[in-house]
């Protein structure tokens, strides 16, 4: 297994597949090599047909802490290269025919919240930081923004991506954000019995009912939410590639920046 695959890994037990980002010292950020893990590791599980349910989870304290703009600020076309690959990878995400579930430890921020979102279900606890704290970094989280609106509704999606900032994972399944909140001491054993009753399902009726929601929600040929996904992917790179952008995020990696 090379460098880059073992960013993202699978596991089975069954009908149960778990997908894990497996970038702990960084929580987890999005960078260009872990993009390109799971998108690897997402087309292989889209033709894994006796896969029903796919768990997905950080390796360590967090889910993901968002894009790594870090790593990238600095390099032409890296950041809009970035956003593109993010808009695939929740294309894609959405696409596969197994049920998602997204198990979120410790925080769930940005691109990491948005990958979240697309998922069908997911489930935290009380303490976790969940949120899009992109506005308060100067940074436009439009690449996003589709996902949380079909999750929230988009009078709660302007009140989230507006005000900026976190909430706790319990005030996220208060509000929708989060299907189900559980002491954070539970959270692998009931993630673990979802994960065991979904795919306890007539696996037929799961994808059938799966792909029926993906076209209510899209139109017949999805056409219209993936161009607004990749529409959001180049405003969002028009942003965060302007001088107010640059000059935030980079007093927030001096540490001297909102946070």
């Amino acid at each position: 297994m090379n460098q880059v695959s073992e960013l993202a890994t699978i596991d089975r037990d069954g009908a149960v597949a778990r997908l894990t980002l497996n970038r702990p010292d960084a929580r987890n950020a999005l960078s260009l090599d872990l993009l390109a893990a799971l998108r690897a590791r997402v087309a292989e599980l889209a033709k894994t047909p006796d896969v029903t349910v796919c768990v997905i989870e950080g390796a360590g304290k967090a889910f993901c802490a968002g894009m790594d703009l870090r790593a990238v600020l600095d390099e032409p076309g890296a950041p809009e290269k970035l956003l593109s690959e993010i808009a695939e990878l929740t294309l894609e995400l959405r696409a596969l025919p197994m049920t998602t579930v997204a198990k979120v430890r410790g925080g769930a921020i940005g691109g990491g919240c948005g990958l979240m979102c697309v998922c069908d279900i997911s489930i935290t606890h009380p303490e976790a930081k969940i949120g899009f704290p992109e506005v308060d970094l100067g940074v436009c989280p439009a690449v996003v923004a589709p996902w949380l609106a079909l999750r929230v509704g988009h009078g709660q999606a302007r009140r989230i991506l507006l005000e900026g900032g976190t909430m706790t994972g319990r005030r996220a399944a208060e509000i929708g954000l989060v299907s189900t909140v559980v002491e954070e001491g539970e959270l692998d054993t009931r993630a673990q019995a979802l994960s065991e009753r979904l795919a306890g399902a007539g696996p037929e009726a799961l994808r059938a009912t799966k792909t029926w929601l993906n076209k209510l929600e899209s139109g017949p040929d999805g056409g219209d939410l993936a161009e607004m996904v990749r529409s959001g992917a180049r405003l969002s790179a028009s942003v965060v590639t302007s001088e107010e952008a640059r000059t935030r995020l980079r007093q927030m990696f001096a540490g001297s920046g909102p946070r």
